[in-house]
């Protein structure tokens, strides 16, 4: 058939109307497309950590309503940066980070070359929030926090602990450093093995998950002496928070979540969120209790704002013990 000059101005606006048909169309993960296929969460934190547990918890729940395998890979060490740096450079909306957001919030004032930005982890939803605890061997003569204070002026330079990697780490030094504590950190790249040394009395003070305690605790090695939460522990009532005991300063919460690439559309983000909501039914707001944890299901906006309060808290502890951001 002959294309007279009208018939092709017609073809030419008809290419073009199909072509932006085709712009106009959502991305995969924009159309709910998603997932195509299997999913990995990296988490920061080793095995037994209750950003693990919790991990393990909903990627049986999620690869049954996804229809894919969510796969739990560990990334611990490093603080926090092993597992980063793997999820930064995956590139791919099916690789998302399950980490508490203190295992980063505090990188600007503890690492001078950070592999990422703050704009390459985007907040998808939050899920838990993690119980911490100020833990001491069992046998040690203090049962407060007021105590341990006591008794680490009486006793300068005798005393060490060890802490979780991250903005509790930090928090907790800095808290140290206004309270005139001498108290000297040994460091661990697993937070077992510190808890194990805990037990053992090797380490006199211990900052970290109710998770990773708890099998000390249950084998009456160590006692607690606070949470750092707002709240108290749901698994252990009788502790107090850290408000309570006379240090706010320590105040935080443990938020956990998951965290996807840049570019992830809002609208994908909330469907997780709520997908996740689905399935966090009572077997899953149990377990994570009874391992130390409080289930605490929000949005990618909830969850955004959040972070921004404990990013600002920790900039304010900064800024008071003379810190600056080494970015």
């Amino acid at each position: 058939m002959r294309l007279t000059p009208r018939r092709l101005i017609a073809v030419a606006f008809a290419l073009v109307a199909v072509a932006g048909a085709f712009m106009a169309m959502p991305s995969a993960s924009a159309d709910m497309k998603w997932p195509t296929r299997p999913v990995k969460f990296l988490v920061t934190l080793g095995a037994g950590s209750g950003a693990d547990i919790g991990a393990r918890l909903f990627a049986d729940r999620l690869s049954r309503r996804w229809g894919q395998p969510v796969v739990v890979e560990d990334r611990p060490g490093a603080d926090g940066l092993l597992a980063i740096n793997a999820f930064v450079t995956a590139h791919d909306d099916h690789v998302l980070l399950f980490s508490p957001s203190s295992s980063f919030t505090a990188h600007p004032y503890l690492h001078a070359n950070l592999p990422y930005k703050p704009g390459d982890l985007v907040p998808v939803a939050q899920v838990s929030n993690t119980i911490v605890t100020v833990a001491v061997p069992a046998d040690m003569k203090v049962s407060s926090l007021k105590e341990l204070v006591a008794l680490a002026r009486s006793e300068p330079g005798k005393l060490n602990w060890a802490g979780v990697t991250g903005a509790l780490d930090f928090m907790f030094a800095g808290w140290l450093n206004s309270e005139g504590l001498n108290i000297s950190k040994v460091p661990y790249r697993n937070p077992v093995d510190a808890a194990k040394d805990l037990g053992e009395g090797r380490v006199q003070v211990y900052e970290a998950s109710l998770a990773i305690v708890q099998p000390e605790l249950l084998a009456g090695k160590i006692k607690l002496l606070a949470v750092t939460n707002t709240a108290r522990a749901p698994a252990e009532p009788a502790i107090p928070t850290v408000q309570e005991a006379g240090y706010p300063a320590l105040t935080l919460d443990g938020l956990v979540g998951l965290f996807g690439p840049p570019g992830m559309p809002l609208e994908l983000r909330q469907r997780i969120s709520t997908d996740i909501g689905a399935v966090a039914d009572a077997t899953i707001k149990d377990r994570l209790t009874a391992t130390g944890q409080v289930l605490n299901v929000g949005g990618p906006e909830q969850f955004a704002r959040s972070i921004d309060d404990q990013r600002a808290k920790i900039a304010a502890f900064a800024k008071d013990l003379g810190i600056k951001p080494l970015q």
